[in-house]
């Protein structure tokens, strides 16, 4: 199978608009984190810029699902309210590199692009070993790769923005 994958590491090929959504979902990440949650939230806006859904983190417990990451809530949430070929033009921001489980749903959703903050390794150096997050060291353009459609991948961008709100989080919560 052909590698159907984009890799931009760095943000000088994103709008200003795409800019403001991955800010967008920092600071939603930081009310995540305020209403008790893991600090991750991610967003899913359409071809234009205009946000078509949010979400935050609810899998920790005990009243979380481990599954529901923001990114893959964010991504389940918009495959309801638009058709597969209007969610190929979306795009997914995420205040974290989305993990294995969540790059698979956004592949299945069919939405076209993806841009993240906080790479997956740098997020490993914040959390440490920590039981509640036990870090899967695969890229999300590792699991792009492997599809038959094309996701277009921008990320980390803004890493140091995006690692404000972890500061102490994993620690607390250890």
């Amino acid at each position: 199978m052909t590698s159907r994958i984009d890799s931009q590491p760095d943000s000088q090929q994103l709008s200003p608009r795409d800019i403001e959504l991955l800010r967008m979902t920092i600071r939603l990440s930081e009310e995540s984190r305020q209403s008790g949650h893991h600090p991750f939230a991610a967003l899913v806006a359409d071809e234009h810029g205009n946000v078509i859904a949010t979400a935050g983190n609810n899998s920790m417990p005990p009243e979380g699902d481990p599954t529901q990451h923001a990114e893959l809530a964010v991504a389940a949430k918009a495959a309801k309210l638009l058709p597969p070929n209007a969610l190929a033009r979306c795009t997914l921001f995420a205040s974290a590199e989305p993990c294995c489980m969540c790059a698979g749903a956004i592949y299945w959703c069919n939405l076209g692009r993806m841009v993240y903050a906080l790479s997956e390794h740098k997020l490993l150096g914040l959390t440490g070993d920590h039981p509640e997050n036990p870090t899967f060291s695969l890229p999300c353009r590792e699991v792009f790769a492997h599809g038959q459609r094309k996701v277009t991948v921008f990320g980390p961008c803004m890493e140091d923005e995006a690692a404000v709100v972890h500061a102490g989080f994993w620690q607390a919560n250890a």
